[in-house]
């Protein structure tokens, strides 16, 4: 009965989605092309906001757990398990105090109002899961860029979402070099919850009334500790938390 309702519910909300997207494009443009960075920050804030409130018609809410855990005015490296798109822009919304930077597939880049927009002139990356050294390369070029700016990177490790919630083993790579060359730089783990179940039956008709939880970790000095050590507590913290 369920996924019966969400087909009328979930037009509404592509709707939505779709209108936010085309509406907030050209507001970029002319924020990040006349009034710089600030600007276009701000309306990136913004544009999240409303993705995240779009999903309210479906009956989706957010916790967000021990937000005060996020230190401040230093680099963050945003560790997070990855269950559906929607994870984003909840990062994007809740940590905009942090100035979140994405480390996005390339196929993101071109096409999507607004969010190629966004990842190609807000200081966010793109990788060519194919081609390791660019991937590598585009990943070091983040790391250097909140290293000077003390701003924050996010990073999915599992490489993949995870489409029934059941977590994936992180890899080590990206998160090594991040460490590396943003040695002053605090890893902050984050566990997703029920995210998944937004994309329970595929992209339509999509789940209703789900309650997506944000658990914010202890944060983790970069330069006081072992990579291995660092990458065994993120991975832990991470899905150890993962109902």
């Amino acid at each position: 009965m369920q996924k019966i309702i969400s087909y009328p519910i979930s037009i509404l909300y592509y709707l939505l989605f779709g209108a936010t997207l085309v509406v907030f494009h050209p507001i970029q443009w002319i924020c990040f092309n006349f009034f710089g960075y600030q600007a276009h920050k701000k309306s990136v804030d913004i544009l999240s906001f409303f993705l995240v409130a779009n999903t309210y018609v479906l009956g989706t809410r957010y916790k967000i757990e021990h937000r005060e855990r996020l230190p401040e005015n230093v680099p963050l490296i945003i560790a997070a398990n990855h269950q559906s798109l929607y994870d984003i822009p909840a990062i994007s919304w809740f940590s905009r105090k942090a100035h979140p930077k994405f480390i996005s597939k390339i196929e993101l880049g071109k096409g999507i109002p607004s969010i190629s927009y966004n990842l190609n002139h807000g200081g966010s990356v793109l990788i060519n899961r194919k081609d390791a050294k660019q991937s590598l390369s585009a990943i070091r070029k983040m790391a250097e860029y909140i290293e000077t700016t003390g701003r924050s990177a996010v990073i999915f490790p599992e490489g993949t979402r995870s489409r029934t919630g059941k977590p994936r083993a992180f890899a080590e790579n990206g998160l090594k070099i991040l460490c590396k060359y943003a040695p002053s730089a605090y890893i902050v783990p984050v566990t997703i919850n029920n995210s998944w179940k937004m994309t329970r039956w595929g992209s339509f008709p999509l789940g209703l009334g789900n309650k997506i939880i944000l658990t914010i970790h202890p944060p983790i000095a970069v330069k006081n500790l072992p990579f291995k050590t660092i990458f065994t507590r993120t991975e832990q913290a991470v899905t150890e938390s993962i109902v």
